[in-house]
């Protein structure tokens, strides 16, 4: 099978749709073509490529008019939709609750098979794909918040962790989740008090087991919510709900209530985000203050660490493209219940769900 390596074209998006090392692997099979600087931003050079069995190309007209196969990491731009070759297989983190209609109606026409990184599940519901980048993304909160409470990033001058005979800063985290969870044990670690509220009880359970009482959770009744950003000076969002838009949690009235300067991390802003006030941003232009509040809503946090979150993907992705590369997609499909589930267009048909209420004029 032909596969295909493209540069990335979504503004800030520095990651790589396959490794070196992934390369290396598929190209005892397959023939795979990447497209010149297509790792550079994640640190993985051409040279390391060719090594490993790549063959390089020079424009994205030429590896998507190769390609039978292709990996991504974000969904294609809406100039690269005129590239794609009727009847592809593209892999990719699409997002598809904030696309335009325009998307859907060029991969209908164009009969392309979209897989889902986001969607794929396993039986006992878990997102082997989606699970590594969503660690990453709660682990670097801290980071995050940190630099946006600093003084000269605009917050109220707060050290997340404080120091003897200064009090830590208390941070509300929505969603216990693997984001979620990953975010209060970073945020635990560096010494904030934390608070983390869910929907779910047994997954509050679970994370006061794993962090041994140190959390604060409570319910994610509004009531809860508000009281909670009250005393907060930060708040992180970390809901999902596979394939839909996320509901809106946090009201403009409750962003007011909060301190001047606090820090707003709307980690859920990819699909569409949980809190009124909240706009997607990018790594270029990451924040901006409404009622008084610092908000980051960069869709795609782990592109901040390329390299480490090139490597996860390709520890998530691994089975489901060789499966595709090595048999095909009709027996692949056949004989892995999990890829099912990430696709979400193919044949010229929305076979998801919940695409399908959200373009239900597209969908017969």
């Amino acid at each position: 099978m032909d596969i295909g390596i493209p540069v990335e074209r979504t503004a800030g998006e520095n990651r790589v749709g396959l490794t070196p090392q992934a390369v290396r692997l598929m190209s005892q099979k397959h023939r795979c073509y990447v497209e010149t600087g297509a790792g550079s931003r994640a640190g993985f050079s051409d040279r390391q490529y060719q090594r490993a069995g790549a063959k390089m190309v020079y424009s994205p007209a030429e590896i998507y008019g190769r390609s039978d196969l292709v990996f991504k990491f974000s969904a294609p731009t809406l100039d690269e939709l005129d590239l794609l070759r009727d009847g592809q297989t593209i892999f990719g983190f699409w997002s598809m609750a904030t696309k335009p209609r325009r998307m859907i109606e060029v991969l209908l026409e164009k009969r392309i098979t979209v897989v889902a990184y986001e969607l794929i599940q396993r039986d006992d519901g878990m997102l082997p794909v989606l699970y590594p980048l969503s660690e990453i993304a709660g682990r670097m909160a801290p980071q995050i918040a940190a630099r946006w409470l600093q003084t000269d990033g605009g917050g109220s001058g707060i050290l997340i962790g404080g120091v003897p005979g200064v009090p830590s800063t208390e941070v509300c985290i929505l969603g216990a989740g693997v984001v979620g969870m990953n975010a209060v044990m970073s945020f635990l670690g560096v010494g904030a008090r934390v608070y983390c509220l869910d929907h779910d009880l047994e997954r509050l359970k679970h994370l006061e087991d794993v962090s041994q009482g140190r959390v604060i959770t409570m319910m994610a009744y509004d009531f809860n919510i508000a009281r909670t950003l009250c005393r907060s000076r930060v708040l992180v969002t970390a809901i999902q709900d596979p394939g839909k838009r996320t509901p809106i949690l946090v009201t403009r009235e409750m962003v007011r209530s909060m301190h001047p300067h606090s820090v707003i991390l709307d980690i859920s802003i990819d699909q569409g985000g949980c809190v009124e006030t909240s706009r997607p941003t990018t790594h270029s232009d990451p924040v901006f203050i409404e009622e008084k509040v610092i908000h980051y809503c960069v869709p795609n946090i782990p592109s901040l660490v390329a390299r480490t979150a090139s490597h996860a993907l390709l520890n998530g992705t691994w089975t489901y493209g060789q499966i595709i590369a090595t048999d095909g997609l009709e027996a692949a499909l056949e004989t892995n219940t999990e890829l099912q589930t990430g696709i979400i267009i193919r044949d010229g048909r929305i076979t998801n769900e919940n695409l399908a209420a959200i373009f239900p004029e597209l969908s017969p």
